[in-house]
This record gives C-alpha cells, structure tokens and sequence, in this order.
C-alpha cells in the first residue's frame, strides 16, 4: 500500500523519472549528489518506498530530538557524531563486512550549502567493506533519478572521485547555486 502511493505521488503525480541501468548487489553505498536542498531528503524516501527498497542514510545527530529521532531511526537513519574522535568509516566498514545485507546512502558533499571540497567518508567504506558504489545523480531540472554508473574502489582516490564528479557534473539540484563538483584537474 505505501510503496503503491510513492509510486503514484513520485512518478505520476510529481512527474518524476528514472533511468537505472546498474545492478543492485546484496551490499553497496549510494553516492547521492547534488543535495541542496531538505526536498533531496523527502524525494529519496519518496524514491526507496517505490522503489520497494530500505536503504540507511547518515544524518546529523542534531536532527535526532524528540520526536524526530525515532522517526528517523525507524526510516533508517544513523546519527553521526561529528565531535567524538572516533572513524566513523572503520565502524561502518566493519558493520558491511559483518552485515548479509548492507545498503547505504551518502551525499558526499555532507551538507546543502556549496562546498568545493566533497567528503571521502563514502569512498573509504565502500574501500574497506570491499563493496560498490552506485552513483545516483538527482536532476530537478529534468525531473530524473539516475543510476547509470556503478564505481569499484581501486584505492588510488584521486582517479576514483575525479571520475565520481566527473558523472554528477551536469546533474542539476533543487538550488543549482548550491552545486559544485569543485577543482578536479
């Protein structure tokens, strides 16, 4: 009943499409760009509840209060806790490896403000867990979510997220001024 109505207000009633060629294994982490705006949020839960798919999202621990936090935590939300010192991608690494099933999404620019610098953290577990990276690319302009690339870490990170940027270079958010893919050469 939920997946038939976000199937109706996603494709039929908001007018979105996808375009997904790449194989969902049993374990990936989803690099999600651009993220600009709060509506990237209700558009992926939109997108996973059609889609049939649960898929676990990092968040700020600021937004899990009373009576947010447990509704995010059952939506699949992990707060993260910037302060502590801790590696938040050794945990999550070892969590996959554990894990029979381990599906994960990440907007690598870590915040809805323009940053020329992405955040790596994605790369460094998919790298350790030893799983993909799907590349999903959100264009508001043409109302699409795409899926047309999928990443195999090699450990030589400067080649990996030149390629990752290079593929979201087009893809229009919600506030495009808020985008970048930043310095790649």
């Amino acid at each position: 009943m939920i997946r038939g109505f976000c199937n109706w207000l996603l494709y039929k009633r908001m007018g979105w499409k996808k375009e997904i060629s790449e194989v969902h294994p049993e374990k990936f982490i989803i690099c999600l760009a651009p993220h600009t705006s709060n509506w990237d949020f209700l558009l992926g839960q939109l997108y996973s509840r059609a889609e049939g798919m649960k898929i676990n999202f990092l968040m700020k621990k600021e937004w899990f209060f009373w009576p947010l936090g447990p509704i995010f935590r059952g939506m699949g939300g992990i707060p993260v806790f910037r302060q502590k010192k801790m590696s938040m991608t050794d945990a999550m690494a070892e969590t996959a490896k554990k894990m029979n099933q381990f599906k994960l999404c990440i907007t690598p620019e870590g915040t809805r403000s323009r940053v020329e610098e992405w955040k790596k953290g994605f790369y460094f577990i998919a790298l350790k867990a030893n799983i993909p990276i799907l590349l999903y690319g959100v264009d508001y302009e043409r109302r699409l979510i795409q899926c047309t690339k999928t990443i195999i870490p090699s450990g030589n990170l400067e080649d990996d997220m030149r390629e990752i940027k290079l593929y979201f270079k087009d893809f229009k958010g919600k506030k495009p001024e808020n985008f970048t893919i930043g310095d790649i050469d």
